[in-house]
């Protein structure tokens, strides 16, 4: 490449990120990370002796994470343009690889480790390699898209290998995220919706027979209608989950004080630390940490909506769709408003891969950004 096409292809990697956006994960982050302290320091204490286990394995990710988002929203986007068929076949053998080599705990082979202390979900990559992906194939085709078997079966039939890889795993959540995201940037990039509506005509009952089918989801569903029914056992965790939204009130009972943490609810360091949120920080608390992921995502579709192609408008809202769904879902699950799934809460969750890998994508939505900055100047 020559230095002229160099400069005109990164014309706008010197333009300022959206400040509004970076302060606002800072800020989930930031936040995230005080209540990770908080809610995991007592299973930390009955699981390796040491009460700021968990916290300090996740800080050292989330600096590694920043200093990585730093980096990476200074590559242009475009770039991973030439690599959306790559990004494809590596969600492929990483799916794979997890049900040949893949470690199972609990039930599900989701995890491979690395060495004994160190593991990571290969769905969390998975994730943002498919909106590389579609990002990728719509705009090739963008011109078919509106057409129902060239434009929507084409293109919907590639999420469907994914899909059956991670049930096979089995990973319900990450199935319905990545589905939720094909979704939105099918629908974006100009598939008609009626082609949505028939096709979940179809796929509706498909689901329906997975869950009956498979004992623990069926559980779930009958937990979810009536959680007292099984108050020691499947509905203790919601049961419990409201029992903490309910006793912190309007302000909470104080950051620390929580005690639904101390072994009553499993884990609360994990898909549940929206209720110790609700339980310490209170309703306006709660209320806080949504708002600032409702300006992360109003900071999404604007920035997707200001993008110079395509491509950067279709990687900005699949990014921020990606975040949208496991919120909505996560919160949902706690509030007992939807049956539960195994969904972390975006910088709040104890992960340090996910955690890692989401600051990443926050880097590729920064450098989206400076581009959006440069179009509309």
């Amino acid at each position: 490449m020559t230095k002229k096409k160099r400069e005109k292809f990164s014309s706008f990697l010197n333009n300022p990120m959206d400040f509004t956006l970076l302060i606002t994960i800072i800020l989930l982050l930031g936040i995230g990370l005080v209540m990770l302290l908080s809610a995991s320091s007592p299973s930390a204490l009955a699981d390796t002796g040491d009460s700021y286990y968990y916290f300090k394995r996740q800080l050292i990710f989330a600096i590694l994470g920043v200093v990585a988002m730093f980096a990476i929203s200074k590559i242009d986007y475009r770039f991973y343009q030439k690599f959306y068929i790559h990004s494809y076949v590596i969600s492929i053998i990483l799916l794979v690889a997890v049900l040949l080599v893949g470690r199972e705990i609990n039930g599900a082979q989701r995890w491979i480790y690395l060495t004994e202390t160190f593991s990571f979900q290969p769905s969390e990559m998975v994730k943002f390699l498919i909106i590389v992906f579609y990002a990728g194939i719509l705009v090739k085709n963008r011109d078919d898209l509106p057409k129902f078997k060239n434009g929507f079966l084409k293109h919907f039939f590639w999420v469907l290998p994914i899909i059956g890889l991670l049930l096979l795993q089995p990973h319900f959540s990450a199935s319905v995220v990545i589905l939720g995201i094909v979704v939105v940037m099918m629908l974006v990039a100009g598939c008609k919706f009626r082609h949505f509506l028939t096709a979940g005509s179809i796929l509706i009952p498909i689901v329906i027979v997975l869950v009956v089918l498979e004992p623990y989801r069926l559980q779930r569903v009958l937990t979810f209608l009536d959680p007292w029914q099984d108050a020691t056992g499947d509905g203790w965790q919601v049961i419990q989950s409201l029992y903490a939204i309910g006793s912190g009130g309007l302000f909470g009972v104080g950051l620390g004080d929580s005690t639904q943490k101390y072994l009553y609810i499993p884990e609360p360091h994990n898909d549940f630390i929206f209720s110790i949120i609700g339980e310490e920080l209170g309703f306006l608390g709660c209320v806080l940490i949504i708002l600032l992921f409702a300006v992360f995502i109003w900071r999404g579709i604007l920035i997707a909506m200001k993008s110079p192609d395509m491509f950067g408008s279709l990687m900005a809202i699949g990014i921020t769709a990606l975040i949208a769904i496991q919120v909505i879902i996560n919160i949902a699950v706690v509030t007992s408003s939807m049956p539960a799934t195994g969904m972390p809460l975006p910088f709040f969750s104890y992960g340090g891969t996910a955690l890692f890998i989401i600051l990443c994508e926050m880097g590729v939505l920064l450098n989206i950004s400076r581009a959006s900055a440069k179009n509309n100047k």
